[in-house]
């Protein structure tokens, strides 16, 4: 494979517009209803399919309906997830995520098998033949922040491998342990609010899905922070703006990229988008910042639909966004 997706695997049910949650039993119609394969890595994992990549992802489902489902259609994506541990005694992790008319969208979460995830459920000589491993959502597959696993991701950088991560939570004591991932990555690309958290720079945050794609706060803190995560040993890190873009830090300096100009529909699923586009510029040997442009039009493609797998329908199209 291509690329091998590492960690959270989720079921999004989506509905918009939302403008009020009904009083009581009232009922309130709704334009759209759907359930979509999401997560840090398998919304990333779909994307990457959908970008010309082989993809293969591993991480934990429950033995349930939920489960079935987010097998069949990542099946359906044409991604492998052969590799995905099913556990009887947990479900399989979901979101609600009711999708304002201004496409914010705010969730209610059940973490499920993902915080049990640990170094014995992956396939490692997939990962040995993978020449890209993203990491998606570490701060809460906790079993992964392992001594064996951190030397597997030096094994495998120092064979060539492109190692990049990315995170779910807004929760500053989970961001915090997720640190120590980043002398054992190439790229870590967390939106504003995580890079604030994960150096102290930021406030106390909360959510337990807040995705990568969103995120505000100052510029100048925000630089401040990507500076600090820098220093802890990745090659790049690129901070995702939401509708300001991203931040793209490399030992070369600090560069600004702007978002795209599209009608947005929703933003879940951007920073997996933005995620899948860096990783396959990077493959298709693209330096950081043509990649981080990769990036940010594959996030304006999933931005104009609903839910994680909206929007890319291939390349070629996603890149004629930058022409």
């Amino acid at each position: 494979m291509t690329v091998a997706t590492v960690g959270v695997h989720i079921v999004d049910i989506l509905t918009r517009p939302v403008e009020r949650i009904p009083e009581g039993q009232d009922t309130v119609l709704v334009d759209q209803i759907r359930l979509t394969a999401a997560g840090a890595a398998a919304g990333t994992a779909v994307d990457l399919v959908k970008l010309g990549n082989d993809v293969v992802t591993m991480g934990a489902v429950g033995d349930d309906e939920l489960g079935d489902f987010l097998l069949a259609v990542l099946a359906k994506r044409g991604v492998d997830a052969s590799r995905l541990v099913r556990r009887a005694d947990e479900q399989t992790a979901a979101s609600i995520l009711p999708i304002r008319p201004d496409g914010g969208r705010p969730s209610f979460h059940v973490p499920g098998a993902n915080l049990g995830v640990t170094l014995a459920d992956l396939d490692v000589e997939a990962l040995r033949g993978a020449r890209a491993v993203h990491l998606g959502g570490v701060d809460v597959t906790f079993g992964l922040g392992d001594p064996a696993f951190f030397a597997l991701l030096d094994e495998l950088r120092a064979g060539g491998t492109i190692v990049t991560m990315d995170l779910l939570s807004e929760m500053p004591d989970l961001l915090g342990m997720a640190r120590a991932f980043l002398p054992h990555v190439d790229y870590v690309l967390p939106n504003a609010s995580q890079a604030l958290l994960m150096t102290g720079l930021g406030g106390d945050g909360s959510g337990a899905n807040g995705g990568s794609g969103g995120g505000a706060g100052d510029g100048g803190d925000v630089a401040e922070a990507a500076l600090a995560l820098l220093a802890d040993g990745p090659r790049g890190v690129l901070v995702t703006l939401g509708g300001d873009g991203s931040l793209v830090t490399t030992a070369d300096g600090v560069e600004h990229l702007p978002a795209l100009k599209v009608e947005v529909s929703d933003t879940t699923g951007c920073g997996d988008a933005y995620c899948a586009g860096f990783i396959t510029g990077l493959l298709h040997g693209r330096d950081v910042l043509e990649a981080a442009r990769w990036g940010t039009a594959a996030a304006a493609r999933v931005a104009t639909g609903l839910g994680s797998d909206a929007g890319i329908t291939d390349l070629d199209s996603t890149l004629a966004l930058l022409t």
